[in-house]
């Protein structure tokens, strides 16, 4: 679960279902190819569920599993954490 990105896919998918382009919104500075990458790791540890519908024009969805939501809790606080204290965390070298 290392990684600058993961936290931040994670916590992006805490709500609802989310379409690949919504999800890179949502993750701003992410290149598509990192994106992708990531959530393909994410889903082999068994936090990320895709799921693929087969229509014109294709769609596919990204989810927390069971596994996934509980982590998110876990981390929950440090993000709190980081929100209260972003302004000294920006200003590191």
């Amino acid at each position: 679960m290392g990684g600058k990105w993961k936290g931040l896919i994670l916590f992006a998918l805490s709500d609802a279902p989310v379409r690949f382009g919504a999800l890179r919104r949502a993750v701003p500075g992410i290149s598509e190819r990192i994106l992708i990458h990531q959530l393909r790791e994410l889903e082999a540890s068994g936090l990320v569920h895709r799921e693929v519908y087969h229509q014109v024009p294709p769609k596919v969805e990204y989810s927390l599993t069971d596994f996934g939501r509980t982590l998110n809790t876990a981390i929950a606080p440090l993000g709190e954490w980081g929100e209260d204290h972003l302004e000294r965390i920006e200003a590191l070298p």
